[in-house]
């Protein structure tokens, strides 16, 4: 039996009232900080450090709360079979949707023409190489080879200490897969252990939420008053076209949800409003993961499948900026006159399939992944250093990838569990209607596969 946490408290107490709701402040943050940098731009600026603080924070518990999460699921579970299954269908179900994210947005590009008619600045171009160096500390995207012994720590310490994690969850599964062939026999100490440990990370969360509020008005006021709403002007032909992508694309993945898992995904996003705004408002995923996955247990998605999906997806399952990538590529060669044959668009989804998923993680990995593509489609007439053209609007399309790529890692376990037989759906239906539930237990009825 799993101790309640903080964050699933919420689903079997009486609501709040609206006022004290963490949803509303969030909203009126987010305004608040969108007016502050619009007025103040100096003001907002300086305001990076709170919301900077506030990612630390979260991020500090990432890693094990994960590797709880997993480990007492796989350890619940015994199965080495079953964790496999769970991991190759995750692959699978990552590698078709992100590929169709990818064409999807070659589509969009093609439709709409986002880069038609873009004034390009020559001193843009003249200074995009430094620019884009400078954007991403002269890195570059791991190879296929390297990313995937990546995977492997250096030691377990490290894993844990670098954050990394993919290979924190490389470790939970092996040490829970060793905790759970022990099975009776072992010392049940250690699995207790780790159950607290879980319910005393979760605690911390909890706390630690309370200044999510303050932590999206700084994050706003910084993106608004450095970056300016100006900007929305000039590239608000490739701003529409992204948004309109991620709409469209959203209503695929209820779509699947609904056919794949039988979950309405327009409930689901009501259940995890909280964590949608304040990932929004961050501008990034990491801060709402440990209660996204608190809150796909609570309501129904056994732990081993919210920890190996989850954590998984934000390497590789992109979604939304996947659907970006596609979409810049066709309009850097719009803006600068270029029209780019099937053929060159099919290597750039080519390339694209690979770069996107060693991205995470990595500064200015989007840029990378666009000179990387830029390179390999080898049309003279596309410098790489146009990626630089992207440089003013980069940042206004945080709330489209992070709300795409948030909602994309959420269906995708739906999927995988209910796949695997390990989505109670009687507990679904209550969590999103909001009626009160018991504390999540890894007790799953395991129901034949259906669709509809």
């Amino acid at each position: 039996m799993w101790a309640m946490t903080d964050a699933t408290a919420v689903d079997a107490v009486p609501r709040t009232p609206w006022y004290r709701s963490l949803f509303v402040h969030l909203l009126i943050a987010i305004v608040a900080g969108i007016a502050v940098g619009w007025l103040w731009p100096g003001v907002g600026a300086d305001l990076k450090p709170i919301a900077d603080a506030f990612i630390k924070l979260i991020k500090m518990l990432i890693a094990p709360i994960i590797f709880c999460t997993v480990v007492v699921g796989i350890a619940h579970v015994g199965d080495l079979k079953s964790v496999g299954r769970i991991g190759v269908k995750a692959l699978i179900y990552f590698e078709v949707v992100t590929t169709f994210a990818l064409v999807f947005g070659l589509v969009i590009g093609n439709v709409v023409k986002p880069g038609a008619g873009f004034d390009v600045d020559p001193q843009t171009l003249a200074a995009g190489a430094d620019a884009v160096a400078a954007k991403t500390n002269d890195g570059e995207l791991p190879h296929t080879v390297e990313f995937l012994l990546g995977i492997i720590p250096t030691s377990i310490v490290s894993a844990f200490a670098e954050n990394q994690l993919l290979q924190v969850l490389f470790v939970a599964v092996l040490f829970g897969l060793a905790l759970a062939k022990f099975g009776e026999t072992g010392p049940p100490v250690v699995f207790e252990l780790i159950e607290h440990l879980s319910s005393i990370f979760f605690t911390i969360i909890g706390w630690i939420m309370r200044l999510a509020p303050i932590a999206a008005f700084g994050a706003m006021a910084y993106i608004i008053g450095q970056y300016g709403i100006s900007s929305l002007g000039s590239y608000a032909k490739l701003i529409a076209a992204c948004y309109l992508g991620a709409a469209l694309f959203i209503v695929v993945l209820a779509a699947i949800a609904w056919f794949l898992a039988g979950v309405s995904l327009w409930r689901f996003v009501g259940y995890i409003k909280d964590e949608l705004f304040l990932a929004l408002g961050t501008a990034s995923t990491e801060v709402v993961l440990p209660r996204v996955m608190d809150k796909l247990i609570n309501a129904g998605c056994s732990r081993t499948a919210t920890g190996l999906v989850v954590p998984t997806g934000y390497s590789f399952n992109l979604d939304g900026a996947t659907l970006y990538l596609s979409i810049c590529v066709l309009f850097l060669a719009q803006a600068l006159g270029v029209d780019l044959s099937v053929g060159e668009q099919v290597t750039a989804l080519l390339v694209l399939m690979l770069t996107s998923k060693g991205m995470a993680g990595v500064p200015g990995s989007s840029f990378l992944a666009l000179s990387a593509t830029v390179a390999a489609i080898g049309h003279g007439a596309i410098p790489v250093a146009a990626v630089a053209l992207l440089l003013g609007a980069d940042r206004i399309m945080d709330s489209m990838r992070v709300s795409v790529n948030l909602l994309g890692n959420c269906v995708a376990t739906l999927v995988v569990a209910r796949w695997e037989g390990q989505l109670d759906r009687d507990r679904m239906r209550k969590a999103l209607s909001g009626a009160p539930i018991e504390p999540a237990t890894d007790e799953i009825d395991h129901e034949p596969v259906r669709t509809g």
